[in-house]
């Protein structure tokens, strides 16, 4: 592994996605990438009492899914690496508990998903484990009763807000076969000043952009280079606001450039904006995106995680909301 320019890692060896595990909620079950979910549930409580013990189920049964694919035990797994929306991470928390494997637990916010899968390239490029699982989750009411009011009281939002995701999407790695972690270019901070908790999406723009740049210019390649650019998640809003930026960045988007916020709802869903929240990009990518490239429709992707650096407490304090993303480039075996 070494590092080249400013910001990004390109691995030397073949660390590959061998399995994933991707479950969702009701809506995301009625939406258009339905037939990319391993599991689909119509309860949103999933048999539990409360919300945050429904996000653990999703979490769990991610985790089960990506290790039965694989036929591993969870004596198997060396590592775990992931994160969600709630306080302190304490989904993820409770599931890794219930693993027991080592655990390393992060917070990017929507873009947990790509700073796991990163990371966890890193612990296996380095030679410390052989075998890492990672991923991500949300759950649309968890986060509603944590971030802006329980979705009980009915509170209309502005047609720009996004809805969160309730799913959960969980990668095992390993060396060899499946799509193959290229490199992975870790994000900055960027602070625009933006302040509206329901505009997330315009907040994360920036960070995108300049992550996006910031690998392409490390690695000397361009958006042609890549068969899609999935950003995850700035939805609608977010996403026009993103292509502007690069425009002013002297690099032209196009129809390559699409979004997990965007694709994973239909517009007739009453969804807003579209989608967010850690388990967006984590079903999307581990769902769609590993599963179009085993199809052979894309030969490499470059995944970028975008997170909206809030707090309940900061807005209430009228704090800004920094931006985050990183970002990781997959190639399918046999390319380099």
């Amino acid at each position: 592994m070494g590092r080249v320019g400013h910001q990004t890692y390109v691995f030397e060896r073949q660390i590959g996605i061998r399995t994933t595990g991707v479950v969702v909620g009701q809506k995301e079950a009625e939406g258009p990438l339905a037939k990319y979910f391993d599991r689909l549930h119509d309860d949103m409580r999933m048999g539990q009492k409360t919300w945050e013990k429904a996000e653990r189920t999703l979490l769990k049964e991610a985790m089960d899914l990506a290790m039965r694919k694989a036929q591993l035990e969870k004596e198997d797994i060396p590592l775990y690496i992931g994160g969600d929306l709630m306080d302190q991470i304490t989904t993820t928390n409770f599931a890794a508990s219930s693993l027991g494997s080592m655990y390393l637990g992060i917070y990017s916010a929507c873009g947990t998903t790509v700073e796991g899968l990163a990371l966890s390239a890193m612990m296996m490029e380095s030679g410390a484990v052989d075998r890492v699982m990672t991923g991500a989750v949300s759950h649309t009411y968890a986060a509603e009763k944590l971030y802006r009011f329980p979705n009980e009281y009915g509170v209309q939002k502005p047609p720009y807000a996004q809805r969160t995701v309730t799913g959960a999407g969980v990668a095992l790695l390993e060396p060899g076969t499946g799509p193959r972690v290229e490199a992975a270019t870790f994000g900055r901070v960027v602070d625009s000043g933006l302040k509206d908790p329901f505009d997330m999406g315009s907040a994360e723009a920036p960070a995108a952009v300049a992550t996006i740049v910031a690998h392409l210019q490390d690695l000397g390649r361009s958006l042609d280079d890549y068969g899609l650019i999935l950003t995850g998640d700035l939805a609608r809003v977010g996403l026009t606001f993103a292509k502007q930026l690069l425009e002013g960045q002297g690099v032209t988007p196009t129809e390559r450039v699409e979004d997990c916020g965007v694709m994973i709802y239909r517009e007739d869903q009453g969804a807003f904006a579209g989608g967010s929240g850690a388990g967006c990009s984590a079903v999307v990518m581990y769902g769609w995106a590993v599963n179009q490239m085993r199809q052979g429709r894309y030969r490499r992707v470059l995944l970028c995680g975008t997170g909206a650096l809030h707090s309940p407490t900061s807005v209430k304090q009228g704090d800004s909301i920094p931006g985050i993303c990183h970002a990781v480039s997959l190639v399918m075996d046999g390319d380099r």
